[in-house]
Formats: C-alpha cells, structure tokens, sequence
C-alpha cells in the first residue's frame, strides 16, 4: 500500500490494512517447515517439524478449509476484512497451498532422506530390498497383513465403499475375471488404522542396517497380486481423503450438550470431502474417478511424491534410538521457595509465585492439587479442563479429593476441537468419583485455565488460585511455552470464585475487581489500556505496547493499535501464528514491529504488557487478540501484580525481542523474512537463554 510518509490514515477499516487469516496461518505452516530446512536443528527434530508441518495443514483443510466451503456456498458474496469473497479465498488457498505441498516433498526427498542415510536411518525401496529382506517382508504380508486387508471390488453389488477420514487407501486396477466371471476394473483396499505405517527390517543379512524401514504402502504394492488370485493388477495407487471435521451444534436445539456433542463425534469421519492426495504416478483417467466420486475439484487435488500421509513418519523418532540426532534432554526446575518449602500453601502464602513451563517444572501444579485433595483444611476444589491428557495426574488427584468428601466441581470444555471424546470420558470418569460436572455455557467454550482451592484456616477462609496461560496438560506443559501464577490474594481469589459461579449457576454478569473476563470486561478493557497509551504518547510521557499472544485477528484491537501506532507509540507484537496486521505502513502501522519465534518450544503465552507512563501493567491471559476469544468464549486476563514477577516477565519478553537466530519479521506484504544475523553478531536464542537461565538458578 502506497501511502506518503506524512498522511495520516483516517479510514481504518480500508480491507489494504489487513492480511487474510487463513493465508497468514499457511505462512505459520512455511516457518514450521523452515525449521526441516535448518542445519543448526537436529536431525530427527527436523523430521518432526516436517511431520508438524503436514498435521497443522491437515487441521487448515479440515476446519479452515472446510468453513470457507461452506461459505461459498451460504454467503458467497460475504467480503473479509481484507476485500475478498470466500470464492477468491479458496482461489488464493489453493495456490499457496499447492506450493507448501511441492516443498514438504521436496524436503524430504531431496534433504532429509539423504541425510537420514548417511546416518544410517534408512527407508528402502522395493527395487533395493534383498532377497533376505524380500522373503521377511513376503511373511510378514502373509502373516501381518493379508488376513486383515479386505479389498473390495467396485460392482453393483459393491458400492464404493465410505473412505474414513485421513485413512490410507489403495484404488487398484484390475484386467481378468474372478471365481464368479465378475471384474469392474477396479477395486478399494482400505489399510486398518491399527496398522504400522513405517516397518522396522530386522538385521537379517550383511546389506542390512540398523536402522533399516519399509513404509506400509510399499509392502501392499509389492504383493498384492496376492489379494487378487488369478487377476491381474496392472496398477496400485495411494489415495487419502480429508473431510470436514468442525462440528456444528446448534446452540438453540441443545437439550443435552453431551449429547450433541456425541451425535456430531460419531459423524466426524464422514464429513464432506475437503481434498484428494494421490499417488503422482496414479493415471489421469483413476484421478479423475476419484474426483468425481468425491465432488471435488482439480485445486482441490495434491499429487504426492511419497507417501500421502507424511504424519506418520513421526514414528521413527519412536523407534530409532539416537538422541545425538534429537534436541538434548533437560530437566525442568522448581522454583526454590517450592523447592525449600514442601507444604505448597505455605510458600503461596508468602508471596505469588509465577512458573514459566517448560523451562519451569508443571509438577507443583499437580502437587498443588495433590496437597489440596489430602489436606483437611481444604474443603473444595473447582477447576476448568479444557485439554488434559488421558491418565492425568490432575484428574487423579481431583477424583481423590472428591474420594476423601470434598466437594469437587470440574467445568469440562466438551468442544475442545479434537480432545471432544477424550473430554466424554473425562467427564464420565469424574462422574463416577462422584465430582461434580458441568459442561460450561452453551453458545460459549470455556478456554479460561483456572483452578481454585479454598481451605479453612483458623476462623477464616482462604481462597488460593492457580491461573494460567495454558491447559492443564502434563504432557504439553513439556513443549509448550506457557506461564502460570499462583496466589492467595484475596481480591483475585474472590473475581475466580465468581467467574465459576457464572459457569456453574445462572445470573447476572457480576463486576470483577482485577480479572478482565471475556464475553464481557476483556475486550473493552484491552481497548482502554491501549487507548491509555494513545493518551500518553500525546502528551509527551513514555508509551509502549508488548503483546505476545498465538494470534491477532480481532478488527477493533488492531485498528486501536494502529492508532496507537499513528501516535507515536511504540508497538511489539510476538504472534507466533496468525497475524492479519500489516506493519510498517507509512501514516498507520510504522511504529509496530510483528515478530514470531520458531524454536524448540511451541510459544504458547499470552501476555499484555502496558509502560503507562513508569507505572507498568503485565497482564498473562488465556486469550488470543481473536473474535472467539474476546466474544464467544469465557476466557480470563489476571494481572500480575508482584513487581518481581513482572519484571521477570518483562525479562523473558526482552529476549524474545532480540532473539536473531529463531525470530521472523512480518513485512507489510504479509511475507515473512528471517530475523537477519551478522557474523560478529552475537547469537541470541531467547529459548536457549531462558532454558540456561533456570538451570542456572538450580
């Protein structure tokens, strides 16, 4: 966008000022597979991020993609914030699409397999297996796999059959007649999701390696001749098909939430088809069947050079032991006011205490729980699940409590995309420990990460809360960076108790005296804090705006900034995802620098930082700068009030902002370039630094 550099932008809305989400989030997906490219990153790791890479644009067909279909064909004249119908989306999706396909093939057939066989981990074709190899390989079809692959011959008798979402399947070609003189042509052989997709050779000859493995596909290809006696194959193609996995409830007609919930989980792998990946070397004419079968259309077609689910590659880190390819293992720390003081309320008691996962330990959180379900002071726990993982130690510690009679509420998030069975079973489990479960507010996810203990202590109560950026997740705490603070401040302890009083009981919106809780208090009250800040740059005092959040998409909290922005204020945003703010742009945007931070870690933390004139506000939330966030779920910001810890948090964002090693910059195109680094430029990797911080402190 051409603008002088003296113009000042009056009409913030111009669809010039943003970037499309979903175009911004396949720029995510570019930066993830940037790091299969990077040298300085282990080599298994890159694998990782490959696989990482092919999941996240699985997710984009499933939902983004498939709501964009859905819209066409609902509103299809409806414009975005950036100017374009849901039509000229998929258009634009399709294209970029295409090319981070072609690139995640390339990387791994042209860089990673390569490397990979130097190190001797190697994925061997069929033209190279052995004669010993071949003969292992012939049993374990015979033994393995041939009773369980039922093949189905397309005829009249037998429709093509329901391709499960995701699922690997072969569409064969066939020239004879069967037992019963019947023959199509054609025929489906759908692979067991049960079934290893990645087969370990075992060391049987002096050919053989030790880290030797054939794919699934390429053990079907080489016998299927056998699953069709006396016919001929003349050709076995891989095929998978993505469908539309959002769910739709509709928040007027729901009598029962768990039960909507189950009707629409039982449909998820029959939605309608989204895209069609194809074996490249599968024939036109077999293509174009597959396409008209599923109603899709050619930019809805990748041909794939490899296997069409690269995901599942991620099994090698699983099987082949080789940590000098892996990142180093690290043992998180434990703050040491935890670590000197075993009764966990005690040291709560004395002052917050605030955890940065992963560099930080996720033990106390569950100690903390642990300790709460064995003390008799405590007489209730309340918690909000969103994520937690199966066999969670939260969990266990809260049916325990309920165990020993203490009165137990858990506000389940039954919608969590993708967790919505797992979520089922939770809440069915907590059931039965006689915990008391509610389902949150129907129309609104429950995102908020809290939990709340309330223990008798002498004549009083006291309220003690954990409140986090993140899910109470064991096993994520370990790869996600999120914080968490823990307190007894009265004020605080008393704004979560009536937040669950909202989520559990009916009534009016009741005022908060610290918490910005979203759908109400958290939008407006971002607004104010920026609009303080605008104040502040008139005026000539000090102005300065740190957010560090997953995504910025909300229309009126990016027009506020750009504001802000044409203010004079100066503006860092760390977004590790989506992004539809454009910076640098001359009269709007030029005082606001976007980065985002790729590392070793997923960035996971939300955290709002204000310099409002020398008296500097640090806010940690559950809330991104997104519509859902600010309007459609229950989400809640809670300051942190102890100068010490603000600091500390103000420290970790000053790393970020000088990380030149794993940081991108956002350019006004909606590209994304490299943070440059000079050779005698010292190397900051704000992960590692924090990481070594910590250890440090041991």
């Amino acid at each position: 966008m051409e603008v002088n550099a003296t113009e000042k932008i009056t009409d913030l809305q111009k669809t010039e000022l943003y970037i499309n989400r979903d175009l911004s989030l396949l720029e995510f997906n570019k930066r993830v597979l940037a790091q299969a490219k990077n040298d300085r990153v282990p080599l298994l790791e890159r694998l990782n991020y490959l696989c990482i890479s092919c999941s996240n644009l699985d997710e984009f067909f499933e939902v983004r993609v498939a709501s964009m279909i859905e819209m066409a064909i609902i509103d299809p004249n409806a414009v975005s914030s950036d100017g374009t119908t849901p039509g000229e989306q998929l258009a634009q999706i399709a294209v970029h699409a295409h090319q981070l396909v072609n690139d995640q093939y390339k990387v791994l057939n042209d860089i990673l397999i390569p490397k990979l066989a130097k190190e001797n981990i190697r994925f061997i074709r069929r033209k190279d297996w052995t004669d010993t190899q071949y003969k292992w390989l012939e049993t374990y079809f015979n033994e393995e796999l041939l009773p369980i692959l039922t093949p189905v011959g397309l005829d009249s008798a037998h429709p093509f059959p329901r391709i499960l979402n995701k699922s690997l399947n072969f569409i064969i070609s066939l020239t004879g007649k069967d037992a019963f003189g019947r023959n199509s042509g054609r025929a489906i052989l759908q692979a067991p999701r049960a079934l290893p997709r990645l087969i370990k050779l075992p060391v049987a000859d002096t050919q053989s390696g030790p880290h030797d493995f054939v794919f699934l596909s390429s053990i079907i290809h080489a016998f299927i001749d056998d699953l069709f006696h006396g016919m001929t194959v003349k050709g076995c193609y891989q095929f998978r098909v993505t469908r539309n996995s959002d769910f739709f409830v509709d928040d007027d007609a729901i009598d029962d939430l768990l039960l909507a919930v189950q009707g629409e989980l039982a449909m998820r792998n029959y939605g309608n088809e989204v895209r069609l990946e194809v074996d490249a070397k599968c024939p036109e004419d077999t293509v174009n069947f597959l396409l008209a079968r599923f109603n899709l259309s050619q930019d809805r077609l990748f041909l794939v050079d490899g296997p069409v689910n690269l995901n599942r590659i991620q099994e090698i880190n699983d099987l082949v032991d080789r940590p000098d390819l892996k990142f180093a293992p690290f043992k998180p720390t434990v703050p040491p006011q935890l670590a000197r003081d075993k009764d966990i309320f005690a040291a709560i008691r004395r002052n917050d205490i605030l955890l940065h996962h992963p560099f930080e330990s996720f033990a106390p959180v569950v100690e903390f729980l642990r300790q709460a379900a064995d003390a008799p002071e405590v007489l209730a726990i309340k918690q909000t699940l969103y994520r937690t993982g199966s066999d969670s130690p939260i969990v266990a510690a809260l049916i325990k409590a309920a165990k020993a009679g203490k009165v137990v509420t858990v506000v389940i998030e039954l919608r969590a995309r993708f967790d919505e069975k797992a979520n089922i079973d939770l809440a069915s489990k907590l059931q039965e420990a006689a915990v008391h479960v509610v389902y949150g507010v129907v129309g609104y996810k429950t995102h908020a990460k809290m939990c709340l203990v309330l223990r008798r202590e002498g004549k009083q109560l006291r309220n003690y809360v954990h409140l986090g950026t993140g899910n109470y997740h064991p096993k994520t705490a370990r790869i996600y960076t999120d914080y968490g603070l823990f307190s007894c401040d009265k004020e605080l302890g008393e704004d979560v108790r009536r937040v669950f009083a909202q989520l559990t009981s009916l009534g009016k919106v009741t005022k908060l005296n610290k918490l910005l809780q979203s759908p109400f208090s958290l939008h407006k009250g971002l607004l104010e804090k920026i609009e303080r800040e605008i104040n502040h740059a008139k005026n000539g005092r000090p102005a300065k705006i740190i957010i560090q959040v997953n995504a910025v998409v909300e229309e009126q909290l990016i027009q506020a900034l750009y504001r802000a922005s044409q203010a004079g204020v100066e503006i860092k945003l760390m977004v590790r995802g989506i992004c539809c703010l454009r910076p640098g742009i001359p009269g709007v945007s030029e005082n606001i620098e976007v980065r985002a931070v790729i590392g070793r870690f997923l960035e996971h933390a939300r955290i709002y930082a204000f310099a409002n004139d020398g008296d500097q506000e640090v806010y940690a939330s559950s809330a991104d700068l997104m519509n859902r966030n600010m309007f459609k779920r229950v989400e809640i910001c809670f300051p942190i009030e102890n100068k010490k810890l603000s600091a500390r948090i103000l420290h970790d964002l000053s790393l970020y902002l000088k990380d030149n090693t794993q940081a991108w910059l956002l350019q006004s195109d909606g590209s994304y370039q490299r943070v440059p680094h000079a050779g005698n430029e010292e190397a900051v990797q704000a992960q590692t630094l924090l990481l070594n911080e910590l250890l440090v402190q041991q």
